[in-house]
């Protein structure tokens, strides 16, 4: 047997996911930002071999798919960590403190410059534009909970709570 005929069923099995998911949305190219979005939930990323097999089971260019992958913010083509804190640095929030939250919870995660996830792939920390929330500045979002009025030190009690719920 050839080391092509043994690695086949482990690449099957890798990404049997993703089979399932272009399954659910009929291998239609019209679904692929549905089709992002569920990969995407999955891994917590896009994968560039997962954005080559999606292309070549819907029948368009990788780059088409690349493409929408790099034009929508929201997709990631790097490894997120389970809980993603964004932190608004809009105007209001800017104003009213942001940067000592991130100031903070780049000290309390041990992130240094160019670094947004932590080695352990619990944390991944994003600064941006906009939350929407400006009433109440500043905020931060960790995945999909509002954090109001945050000072640093709550950021920080927030953290130390999620790594007590994960028994850290």
């Amino acid at each position: 047997m050839n080391a092509t005929a043994t690695m086949e069923p482990q690449a099957g099995r890798r990404f049997e996911k993703v089979m399932q998911i272009l399954d659910q949305h009929r291998r239609d190219p019209s679904r692929l930002v549905p089709i992002l979005q569920a990969v995407q939930e999955e891994y917590r990323y896009l994968p560039e071999p997962v954005l080559t097999l999606v292309a070549t089971s819907l029948g368009i260019p990788a780059a088409k798919v690349y493409g929408v992958a790099t034009f929508y913010s929201h997709f990631a083509l790097e490894p997120k960590g389970k809980y993603v804190i964004r932190v608004c640095d809009g105007t209001a929030c800017h104003v009213k403190g942001s940067q000592e939250l991130v100031d903070a919870l780049t000290g309390r995660l041990g992130l240094g410059p160019g670094r947004k996830t932590t080695p352990d792939m619990l944390f991944t920390l994003e600064t941006v534009s906009c939350l929407g929330a400006c009433g109440l500045a500043p905020a931060m979002v960790v995945n999909d909970d509002v954090h109001g009025q945050v000072k640093a030190e709550a950021a920080c009690a927030i953290l130390d709570g999620i790594r007590r719920e994960e028994g850290l």
